[in-house]
């Protein structure tokens, strides 16, 4: 079940955003449990500050960790400075209030960082993909994640011109993926075209990316949320649940 409202006519007040969450997360069984919080890096928009606040005063005394993982993609890690800015904190917030909380860059250019979970067969890809390929495809994830017993993904959801709408599973795949499961994404999306995946919901591509999401034996929550797109990033919608839940409740908002 997914938990959360949107509107096309009014945003959400901060108020609003927090009860959403405070009663999602009162049904999750986090107590004592090791959390790993996954958001995207300053090239994605939306209140990321936000959201990082209101998890932090809903759950830092209930669970035994809260960290955080920037799910770059292959994208330039993010400075000391950048990432306060993206949690909407202060060095000495970082230092003092926020002490107890890790923050991680994705080490996508670093062999080390992952971890395989396994391998999409070749005939389980051409089915995903309607025929357009038929090739194994190793799926590896950042190893932190098994450090974990609750993986948060926390992002946007827009139309998007590699896999039809951003967010969701993405966050992992490629967002914290292997280089194998990353290029492919993009290859695929490219063989489908920007004009024929754009403002999709179901393509090969989230296809494939729910596939290998379905490898992580980690539980999967997800805080999806739609933002305008004028670049004030103020928040329309606001949905919490597995990642295919509340990705296609975000999505078929954005799609409005």
């Amino acid at each position: 079940m997914v938990t959360g409202k949107g509107y096309t006519d009014r945003t959400l007040t901060d108020a609003e955003a927090r009860t959403i969450l405070a009663d999602a997360l009162a049904a999750q069984l986090l107590d004592g449990q090791r959390v790993l919080l996954i958001v995207p890096d300053g090239t994605r928009s939306g209140p990321i500050d936000l959201m990082f606040r209101l998890l932090h005063d809903l759950l830092a005394e209930r669970v035994a960790a809260l960290d955080v993982l920037i799910a770059l993609g292959t994208h330039q890690p993010m400075s000391d400075e950048a990432i306060q800015r993206r949690l909407g904190t202060t060095a000495e917030e970082m230092a003092g209030r926020y002490a107890a909380v890790r923050v991680f860059n994705h080490h996508w250019e670093d062999p080390a960082t992952f971890r395989t979970l396994g391998v999409i067969p070749s005939a389980e890809i051409e089915h995903l993909s309607r025929g357009l390929l038929s090739m194994d495809v190793p799926v590896t994830v950042n190893k932190l994640v098994f450090d974990y017993d609750q993986l948060i993904v926390c992002g946007p959801v827009f139309p998007h011109e590699v896999v039809g709408f951003s967010g969701g599973n993405k966050y992992f795949f490629p967002g914290i993926s292997g280089p194998d499961l990353l290029n492919f994404f993009h290859w695929l999306g490219a063989l489908i075209t920007n004009v024929g995946i754009i403002g999709v919901k179901d393509t090969a591509v989230r296809r494939v990316v729910d596939r290998a999401a379905s490898l992580i034996p980690q539980e999967r929550r997800a805080i999806t949320f739609v933002v305008t797109a004028d670049g004030t990033a103020r928040l329309h919608g606001l949905h919490f649940g597995t990642p295919e839940e509340a990705w296609n409740s975000a999505a078929d908002q954005s799609g409005q």
